[in-house]
């Protein structure tokens, strides 16, 4: 009797555990990026008397958000470099060429998170964004996370933005100057799920 009292005992603790199990893995929710409802723009001061707008039009990426536990959420985007668009193909070809994003030898520009914290209306993300070849930590604002179902789908978008010196980044410095160091980088990031 006592062996089947026992035996009963360690049944149902290990269903607990495997239904511990299942809801810390059904609690993280993986999110592809959608190119179509996301957009990647930025701006950059020319001759310090206007500004220069532009985008990026291919990306790829995902995020984990980790529900009960926020700080274990992950953040990741990877940018074409060479899909820079400033509506002047000119331009766009120059901004490929070495003096600036040098895209044949810096294909892409990543972000990938390592920190993680809940705020007020979303999260505060710190992670190592590489461009150029140089990798920096920064640290983003990003506001929204609210999941929307949408036809088959599941969704939830954020909105952050990013202000960086292209020196802090290996840029020719004779290509600082007619169009300033400083540039923002305005991203809008909708990602979804089955």
């Amino acid at each position: 009797m006592q062996k089947k009292i026992s035996s009963l005992f360690w049944a149902l603790l290990l269903a607990a555990g495997v239904g511990l199990t299942c809801r810390t893995a059904v609690a993280a929710d993986e999110y592809a990026y959608d190119n179509v409802h996301s957009s990647i723009g930025f701006k950059a001061r020319h001759l310090d008397i206007s500004w220069i707008h532009g985008r990026f039009n291919e990306a790829e990426g995902k995020f984990v958000l980790d529900r009960e536990h926020p700080e274990k959420s992950t953040f990741e985007l990877t940018i074409k470099a060479a899909s820079v668009d400033t509506a002047n193909e000119k331009r766009d070809e120059h901004l490929r060429q070495p003096d600036y994003f040098d895209t044949k030898q810096f294909p892409n520009i990543t972000f990938k998170s390592t920190r993680v914290k809940p705020i007020d209306g979303g999260f505060e993300v710190t992670g190592d964004f590489t461009m150029h070849g140089k990798t920096n930590k920064v640290t983003l604002k990003l506001i929204g996370g609210k999941e929307h179902k949408f036809k088959d789908s599941k969704r939830v978008a954020f909105s952050t933005e990013l202000s960086l010196k292209r020196s802090d980044y290996g840029f020719d410095p004779a290509a600082i100057g007619l169009i300033g160091d400083e540039a923002l980088i305005l991203i809008d990031c909708e990602g979804v799920r089955p």
